[in-house]
């Protein structure tokens, strides 16, 4: 974790424990990249044959490791995934793109598989170039030593400015067997989702093929890390990558559509992980002290529901004054007003906290602010907002914005 920043007041009082998934092993080392006295490399390494899909940044800014993984992702199969902290290999120009290619076939020839086989991730600084060095030297002794354990030890070696390890695990029934799934995320500021967001790595030891997958995973993102947001930033290094072993020898014949039936149990274990991973980086906004759900209902479509959703959550007048224990909910108004979505100013209604405060384009005549000071001064704020238009609804989360985002992000580099 931080050694100056104290662990996020919203972070779950245990990790999730997290089981062993057949095909999967994990080694982590202090490679010395850019901290001090900590773990800031992750190799994953798995079984010949397992199918990968991912979703990664929309940023036009990308990061070399992010265009690798776009590019070698159509073939469907991945061996290893090498993540390092730090530094994010991103705006970088050229020797961004030889460290990856550097770190690939390292990686390859560490473990016995082509380069294109291997994926990988960087987060931390923009614009300093990384040496592909000490990655090149960490990896056989990290392929030797990878072992079926250690989740806890690989969401810890993913941590920039993360206050807590991310970790999430559940079990589902697939074709005639049971089937696991366990995840792990970082990210705690430059969050807003545009296609995906942080770095999120997700293991399965069902058997799947990757257009099957890819489609799973993006119908999971949709609805879990593309409704978060923290500061309104999306990241240049954005990765979510799902890795299925195959491992469990579930049989599902004739499986042609992400639709089939039979994948109903798997895609909501999957969909549920998805959210509980998003909602712990929320949790661990930095300097976040409330964790906050916005429901928008009565809007256009879903889609409009989001961006309404999204731009309450990304005010810094909202967010602040939830930091403040304030329900100053005309800023909430505001916030519908200038989303640029259709919605009736005298059919608006909103609540928060289940106290509705304002509705038929005025406040409510039996609102009382002095009833919503519990539910202000509390770590979870919910607010419900409708518009007036259609059926739309979405629910996007976020955190509130104290003066510990300052102190965090201007010292980031110090």
């Amino acid at each position: 974790m931080s050694a100056s920043h104290p662990v996020s007041p919203l972070a779950p009082a245990e990790a999730a424990r997290l089981g062993l998934i057949d095909g999967v092993r994990l080694a982590t080392t202090a490679a010395g990249i850019r901290y001090k006295n900590r773990t800031d490399m992750l190799l994953a390494v798995m079984h010949a044959g397992t199918s990968v899909a991912g979703v990664f940044t929309r940023s036009k800014t990308s990061s070399a490791p992010v265009d690798w993984c776009r590019a070698h992702l159509g073939g469907g199969r991945a061996r290893a995934i090498v993540v390092n902290a730090g530094n994010a290999n991103a705006f970088t120009g050229s020797a961004g793109v030889k460290t990856v290619k550097a770190t690939a076939r390292a990686a390859a020839r560490a473990i016995g598989c082509a380069p294109e086989e291997v994926f990988l991730a960087s987060t931390g600084v923009i614009g300093e170039t990384l040496d592909p060095a000490p990655m090149e030297r960490a990896l056989p002794g990290l392929a030797a030593a990878a072992s079926a354990d250690g989740w806890d030890a690989a969401a810890r070696a993913i941590m920039t400015t993360d206050t807590f390890p991310k970790l999430a695990t559940r079990s589902a029934r697939l074709g005639d067997r049971k089937v696991t799934i366990n995840g792990i995320a970082k990210g705690s500021g430059m969050i807003a989702p545009d296609m995906a967001t942080m770095l999120v790595f997700i293991f399965t030891d069902a058997a799947l093929p990757s257009r099957i997958l890819q489609k799973l995973l993006q119908t999971a993102v949709a609805q879990s890390f593309n409704c978060i947001t923290v500061d309104g930033d999306t990241s240049t290094s954005d990765t979510v990558l799902l890795c299925a072993t195959g491992a469990a020898g579930n049989k599902l014949t004739g499986l042609r559509s992400a639709d089939d039936e039979r994948l109903k149990a798997f895609a909501a274990a999957l969909d549920d992980l998805t959210r509980d991973l998003a909602h712990q980086v929320v949790k661990d906004g930095e300097g976040a002290e409330k964790f906050i759900a916005i429901t928008v209902k009565g809007a256009e479509n879903a889609a409009a529901a989001r961006r309404i959703g999204l731009a309450i959550g990304n005010s810094p007048l909202v967010k602040t004054a939830i930091a403040g224990h304030d329900a100053n909910w005309g800023r909430i108004v505001m916030a519908v007003g200038k989303s640029g979505e259709k919605a009736d100013r005298d059919r608006l209604r909103i609540a928060i906290g289940g106290h509705t405060v304002a509705r038929r384009g005025k406040v409510d005549p039996n609102y009382r602010e002095a009833d919503l000071q519990p539910h202000m001064a509390g770590r979870e704020i919910d607010i419900m907002v409708d518009v007036g238009i259609g059926k739309g609804q979405a629910t996007v989360w976020t955190c509130d914005l104290t003066h510990g985002y300052i102190d965090i992000n201007g010292s980031y580099r110090s």
